[in-house]
């Protein structure tokens, strides 16, 4: 298994790859690395011929400076996972200052109003972090495909933006959301949960469910009145929001049109952790 640090010896790699003709799948993480991430591996392993997987918790996407220091770092077991699933896989696991040098700084993009929805509203800057570091990446690695996950399915339609409107030469494919047997959507800070609150999270995704069921039968209204109430009766979980919105450009839904791909949408909070999930409902 081959781990770099340093983006240039990345790059000599990847060109020797190039030059050998071989496909490029690339799978970005910040580590902490769970069974979601360790499919994405898996998927990309199936379709390209060589898989890099970068390690970067990625400072200029943190709003809340708590948040970014508490993120899990598990750099030696991340290793090992992946290690068990192919000892091929590229590992790329650089310190910010070889991504951002002496000025830890985001570019401003736009992403035609998809960074001002949902998570837009509330972490404010979150989008351009995330642009700058994927922009950076993909010009590193020039994967052939890049696989992310539906649990941050807003990142995944800014990150497609992205490639369009950079023109970037990469296929970016979304993948389905990996759950525990309970329901909650594995993420890294689901590691930070106590056992009960892993318990109680699984609400997030029960409400999800019922959301589905109740698409196309009663208004957003109504479901959005209900969604409230059944949060008002959980005190474990703090919602920050709910929305039902298009699937294409995240616009909340005003009135339904059969036409239109529709997903539903919450962010809660379980003590200080923040949770996000989502279902598509058409």
């Amino acid at each position: 298994m081959q781990i770099f640090k340093e983006k240039e010896a990345l790059k000599k790699q990847i060109k020797a790859l190039k030059n050998d003709k071989k496909t490029i799948g690339f799978v970005p993480t910040m580590g902490a690395l769970h069974e979601g991430h360790l499919s994405l591996v898996e998927q990309a392993l199936k379709t390209c011929d060589k898989v890099v997987v970068s390690i970067f918790v990625n400072p200029t996407q943190f709003d809340n400076p708590e948040d970014l220091q508490k993120y899990p770092r598990t750099l030696e077991k991340d290793v090992e996972q992946i290690k068990e699933l192919s000892e091929e896989v590229i590992i790329f696991s650089p310190p910010a200052s070889e991504m951002y040098g002496d000025s830890v700084t985001s570019e401003e993009f736009s992403f035609d109003g998809l960074e001002h929805q949902m998570e837009g509203k509330f972490r404010k800057g979150h989008f351009n972090g995330v642009g700058t570091i994927v922009k950076k990446l993909f010009e590193m690695v020039e994967p052939d495909k890049a696989f992310f996950g539906e649990k941050d399915y807003q990142q995944l339609q800014i990150i497609k933006k992205l490639v369009e409107k950079q023109n970037l030469n990469v296929e970016v494919i979304g993948c389905p959301i990996h759950r525990e047997a309970n329901g909650l959507a594995r993420s890294s800070r689901n590691e930070r949960l106590s056992p009960l609150e892993r318990q109680t999270a699984a609400f997030i995704y029960q409400i999800l469910k019922q959301v589905k069921e109740d698409f196309g039968t009663k208004s957003a209204k109504e479901i959005n009145d209900w969604v409230l109430a059944q949060f008002e009766s959980q005190p474990a979980l703090n919602l920050e929001y709910f929305e039902i919105a298009n699937a294409d450009s995240l616009v909340s839904i005003e009135e339904e049109d059969r036409i239109q791909k529709y997903r539903a949408f919450i962010a809660a909070y379980s003590g200080d952790i923040r949770l996000i999930d989502n279902i598509a409902l058409n």
